[in-house]
Formats: C-alpha cells, structure tokens, sequence
C-alpha cells in the first residue's frame, strides 16, 4: 500500500496535568486509550500511561534515566511521520498543552501538514498550586487578576520579551514558570522595575507530587532560597499577597502520611485500590508486587471437585480471588448459581463477601474476626458429619483443613515466589488467586 493509499491518522495534544495521576481530564484518558502511540514528556506522572492500551507503544521524550533527550524539531518529524502512517498519536504534555508547553509549535507543524488534531486541555501547575499549596491565586480582597510569566524565553533573544516594569505595577498575582535556572535574572529585573522586595514569595516544587515542596520567603529571597535548597525543576515560583494565606489554608502537606513512602507488594489487580487510600492519606506508594498468581497447570482436579458441588455441605472461601475465580471457572464448565442450590458458603473478611455480591450471592457465614483461625473455630462447631470444600491457594495456610476433620482442600490457582522484579510503574501482571 502507498502512502497515499493509506488513511491520514490523528494527533491528540493532551494535557497531562501538574503530577497527580487523578487530575488529567476524563476526555484525556480517553485519547489514552485510543491511542496507538503515546509520546509523553518526563516530567508526565508515569502512572498517568496506565490509561493506555497494553500494546501501545509509549515513548519518553526527556531526559529520564538512560533516555535521551529529543529536540522539538525531532519531536516534530516524528510527530507527522506517525500520523501519515496511520496511526492515533497521543503527545502527552505536562500541564496544559496551551501554556508555555510549546504546543503551538507542534500545532503549526500538524496544519501545515494537513494532519487531523485535537488539543484537550489540562490543569496547569499555577492553577494546581492554588489549591494544593492553599495559595489561591486570585481573592477578592488581595488579587483580582493573574498574570503567568515564563522565567526561561527563547534562547539566543537579544532582548526580554518581558515588560518589568508594567509586572512590577500587576495589581494581582505572578507566577513564574520554569524560573529556576534564571531566578538571580528575573528576581533582580522585578525589583530593579519597582516590585517590593519584601512581596510575599512561595517556591513551590513538584505541585501535586506525594513529595510536593513549599518554601515561603520575600521576593528578594527567593534566588538565595533556591540556591540554597537546591531547588530543580518542575519548580514554580507564586508573588503576591496571596501568598501569606498559603499557611493557614494549605492541606496537602497536612494529612497524616504526607512525607512518607510506603511499598505496596500486593498482587498488581489488588494494590491499586489499597495504594489509592494511603495516597488520599498522603503517602507515596511504590508498587511492587511480590508474588505473581497463575491458574494451576491441571485444573482436572478443581474441575472434579466443581463438577461434584452438591456432595458438599460448605464451600469456603477465604479472599476475594478465591470467589471471583473459582465460581468463573465454574462457569467455564457450563455451570451457574443452581450448582451451590444445596451448598453453604463460608467467608472470611468483607472483601470476600463483597465479591460475593458480584455474583448476586451471599454468604451464610462470615466471623467477626477476620482470620483463618475465627472461621475455623465458626465451622468446627457444626463439623460432624459435614463436607467442606475449601478453594484455596496452593500455598495456602492449612489452619482450616487442620482443624475441620472432613475438610478436603482443593487446591486452585497455584501462587508463586516473583522471580523478577520490572519497573513499578509500567508493570502489567495478570494475577490469578483462590485461597
């Protein structure tokens, strides 16, 4: 096929946001996971590519790690050559795609090339440090109006761009984006025009990150603050009076694991949901699974047990897994709900009873304690006579065969040691658990 012949594909600059995963925008995630390829920026939140399909090719373009760093020229070529071979392209930019994030620039390449572009917009880190640094940026009383000013122009400009002296006059509030590198240039300008050098500052680094950071000082203070704290980008800079509201109204670095880095080694489809709650707590989460969960390689046995349901008196369960894929399984042998007509169902823990719901099912017993022992000593009391079933894992504790006599464990998914370890944030492992 030539390259006539084959359909234009399409461009989406989407803005990712300041770093918190949660805050790019639902259309966002949406061109995510249309996308065939993703070109991300290093300073995107990794756990933001989590919305992309598992066969998209995703592509950092910064300097992270080993990976080189590719000029806007570059980007730019790859850009159209992606599109006129037909694919969906997602060029995922920190922030908004529109502010100092030289959108345009690639914007202008795509019409000039008559390729097909959407620009879905993002939250910028002025705006996510108004609210995750209790800084807002305008006020009734203190700043009626914003003006967001880059601290790092073009490179080789014989002249700023940039009136001092009408900023220094701004009735409202500046900020600074990616000034790091010139704060002594821009600091001296401002004050030099006229601003006060006492002007309430705030330094503000990775807004939104887990170890987001926020220095207040004086105008005059902030080039020294940020030599001495050694202060890299993503950094932005906030002056004005607002400023001083940000002690009393900021929240994020008040919760109660804020500063804390947690690992999370639950299987990969399980850590999501408990890192999400350290996380609204304020910690860091790291996710590592420590154990991968497979089916077992015969399942002739599980399948025999399934096939013989109403022999049983009781069908245990102690996790969530073991609900989800053993009654699964018993659908892939041709069997629904009237197959446990005649069967109890014991539980241990809510989030096993939950996934009971799943399937329209309820338990008929489930301890107080949420413990192997507690059900154990639940059913023993009823035991004589009784056959229980109990869908474990192959490594499963053996408390409950132990202590009910005519309990046969019927191993199910087997669970194994991880071998390896991969990268955190990219990891995508299919875990299979009954217990």
């Amino acid at each position: 096929m030539t390259r006539e012949q084959i359909p234009m594909g399409k461009v989406y600059l989407v803005g990712a946001g300041p770093g918190d995963p949660g805050l790019i925008t639902l259309r966002g995630a949406e061109c995510l996971r249309r996308a065939d390829v993703v070109l991300y920026d290093y300073l995107v939140n990794p756990r933001i590519l989590k919305h992309a399909r598992a066969d998209a090719e995703l592509s950092c373009l910064g300097k992270h790690g080993s990976t080189r760093l590719w000029t806007q020229h570059e980007i730019n070529e790859a850009i159209v050559e992606l599109a006129h071979a037909g694919r969906t392209v997602v060029r995922l930019k920190g922030g908004d795609p529109a502010v100092f994030a030289r959108g345009a620039e690639e914007v202008e390449t795509l019409v000039r090339h008559g390729i097909p572009f959407e620009i879905v917009p993002g939250i910028t880190v002025a705006l996510a440090a108004g609210s995750y640094c209790g800084i807002p940026i305008t006020h009734r009383d203190l700043a009626s109006a914003v003006a967001l000013v880059t601290g790092q122009e073009r490179h080789g400009k014989e002249a700023s761009a940039l009136d001092y002296e009408s900023l220094a006059r701004f009735p409202g509030t500046l900020v600074f984006y990616m000034g790091v590198t010139t704060v002594d240039e821009w600091t001296a300008s401002l004050i030099a025009a006229g601003k006060n050098p006492a002007t309430p500052a705030a330094i503000v680094r990775r807004c939104s990150w887990p170890d987001q950071r926020t220095i207040h000082c004086r105008l005059d203070e902030v080039a020294g603050r940020v030599a001495e704290e050694r202060l890299r980008p993503p950094t932005i800079v906030l002056v004005g009076d607002v400023v001083n509201l940000g002690p009393a109204m900021s929240w994020f670095d008040k919760r109660p694991l804020f500063g804390r880095r947690v690992l999370v080694t639950r299987p990969d489809h399980q850590a999501e949901a408990l890192a999400s709650l350290l996380e609204e707590a304020g910690a860091e989460t790291l996710v590592q699974p420590a154990i991968a969960i497979e089916p077992p390689d015969d399942w002739t046995e599980v399948d025999a047990a399934l096939n013989r349901l109403g022999e049983f008196d009781w069908l245990v369960f102690s996790s969530a897994n073991g609900v989800r894929y053993t009654l699964r399984r018993l659908a892939d042998l041709g069997l629904d709900a009237r197959a446990l007509g005649g069967v109890r169902l014991a539980t241990i823990g809510p989030g096993t009873t939950e996934a009971l719901a799943e399937f329209h099912l309820r338990g008929d017993l489930q301890p107080n304690e949420y413990r192997a022992e507690a059900l154990a000593e639940a059913l023993a009391g009823d035991a004589s006579g009784q056959r229980f079933l109990l869908a474990r894992a192959s490594r499963g504790r053996e408390v409950l065969a132990e202590t009910l006599r005519a309990a046969r464990p019927k191993p199910c998914p087997r669970t194994r040691p991880r071998s390896s370890f991969p990268d955190c944030r990219s990891s995508r492992f299919p875990v299979f658990v009954s217990a």
